[in-house]
């Protein structure tokens, strides 16, 4: 069962045992799924896609909890925070420093970049080999300590 379909079934059960919480974010998540089927008028989603859309709904729920807290609303970024730990589900785990580390170093030495001006360069190709699979800021780190050298 792809993910598409897994969200629809864990919604159901959400709604049989009257998990009001986790059938909001179950709902959040179904509808950004169904507002990227209208793009194109399929009927379903591929996984890619489906994870895709869950990274871009984990980033919104981060910057959220942030500018919650930031403004003293505690009770809604603990609910951001609810929504958040459900789209976490349903995300493959990223890549630690040391895969990271080791990818960013393949890409540059794929790209012969040399100075901190082909970091562009450098992040294009780590972050199309590897989409999905490991996170943007910590790569980007990576690429300019590596580069600074």
């Amino acid at each position: 069962m792809g993910l598409f379909d897994d969200i629809s079934s864990q919604m159901k059960n959400a709604m049989r045992a009257k998990d009001k919480p986790r059938l909001s974010a179950l709902r959040g998540i179904r509808a950004a799924f169904l507002a990227a089927t209208k793009k194109d008028n399929s009927k379903s989603l591929a996984d890619e896609t489906c994870i895709e859309l869950l990274r871009r709904l984990e980033k919104q729920r981060g910057e959220s909890i942030a500018a919650f807290e930031a403004g003293g609303r505690e009770e809604l970024a603990a609910a951001e925070r609810a929504e958040l730990s459900v789209i976490q589900e349903f995300l493959p785990s990223l890549a630690d420093e040391p895969t990271t580390r080791r990818w960013v170093e393949e890409a540059i030495a794929a790209t012969e970049a040399s100075s901190p001006r082909d970091m562009g360069r450098v992040m294009g190709a780590v972050m199309k080999a590897h989409k999905g699979e490991l996170d943007g800021a910590l790569a980007n780190k990576l690429v300019k300590d590596l580069l600074a050298d």
